[in-house]
């Protein structure tokens, strides 16, 4: 399983909160709610998208915006005009300018006009786990992906279940946007213009790719260089050189990386004793796997479960 696929299958939203917004002019909403990760799907129309202090970015329809940080970002009818209301942490909607009529329509629906000419698609969520924190890194901080580069079927199937109320309904909420956030992510890494990180580029080198793979599919195999070095055919320092120069770290570096990273989901996500995770990612020593562990999160494994 690759890189991408390994952080991606771990990674499980909850309680996505998604609003169906139509919008007429005039319209501003600067979204402050503190949100790690957002993404805005234009499904009618167009709109402006901005963060302080940077340009606007123009979006139209199924382009899909996808954001990251907690710093608030302006989507508006036009450049420049000031916000009308002011979203907060907890989805609290403060209302600056009322004679834009910006509200609760229904359920899932929020905006000024039931079937204004401008639609979008607003998700929000915090990312839980540490796997999801190593794509929460890679992600960049704002891009804009032009509608053929994400599945439009996606956000149609978002559409239409945000439309019903039955059994099951948040959970397919959910899900679909850990899709369209999946969609997002590979499509932007497949950019000619983007700057994926050093691992993903690495997927294209074909030693180091199964290097990779062999680290990720077996965290608890007490590889040495010298072993994942003949596992691929290679020699020790060739590989050495190889995967520093593709990755931008050492093969054991990043294998223990790799491993405490997995130890962190491991423990938000289940119930294993730490002794246990700790065997999992190749720690037969508890106190070994404690002190690595600490020395790459700055708490110890239980304090780490205690506050995830």
């Amino acid at each position: 399983m690759d890189r991408l696929s390994l952080m991606l299958a771990s990674h499980r939203g909850q309680e996505a909160f998604v609003l169906r917004c139509p919008m007429a002019p005039p319209w501003s909403v600067r979204i402050a709610d503190q949100a790690q990760v957002s993404l805005v799907v234009m499904t009618r129309g167009g709109c402006t998208v901005s963060r302080p202090g940077r340009a606007a970015v123009a979006l139209g329809a199924g382009d899909v915006a996808m954001i990251r940080g907690a710093e608030p970002y302006d989507l508006a009818d036009e450049v420049g005009r000031a916000p009308g209301v002011v979203i907060e942490p907890g989805q609290v909607c403060r209302v600056l300018d009322p004679s834009m009529g910006i509200a609760s329509l229904d359920g899932r629906t929020w905006g000024n006009a039931v079937d204004g000419p401008c639609e979008f698609l607003a998700a929000t969520y915090e990312l839980p786990g540490q796997v999801s924190g190593r794509l929460l890194a890679a992600m960049p901080t704002f891009a804009v992906l032009p509608a053929p580069e994400c599945d439009p079927t996606l956000v149609d199937a978002l559409i239409a279940e945000l439309a019903v109320d039955r059994p099951g309904h948040e959970v397919m909420v959910d899900r679909y946007v850990d899709l369209l956030l999946v969609s997002a992510v590979r499509a932007w890494f497949a950019r000619p213009d983007s700057e994926p990180p050093a691992w993903w580029r690495a997927q294209s080198d074909p030693v180091v790719a199964r290097v990779l793979a062999l680290m990720h599919d077996r965290p608890g195999e007490p590889w040495t260089l010298e072993g994942l070095a003949a596992a691929v055919g290679y020699s020790r320092a060739g590989l050495s050189r190889r995967f520093s120069a593709a990755v931008g770290q050492s093969p054991m570096g990043y294998l223990t990386q790799w491993r405490l990273s997995v130890a962190a989901e491991r423990l938000v996500a289940t119930d294993d004793s730490v002794e246990s995770v700790g065997r999992l990612v190749g720690y037969a020593n508890p106190y070994a796997f404690s002190t690595a562990f600490k020395r790459a999160h700055q708490v110890s494994p239980r304090a780490y479960r205690a506050v995830g």
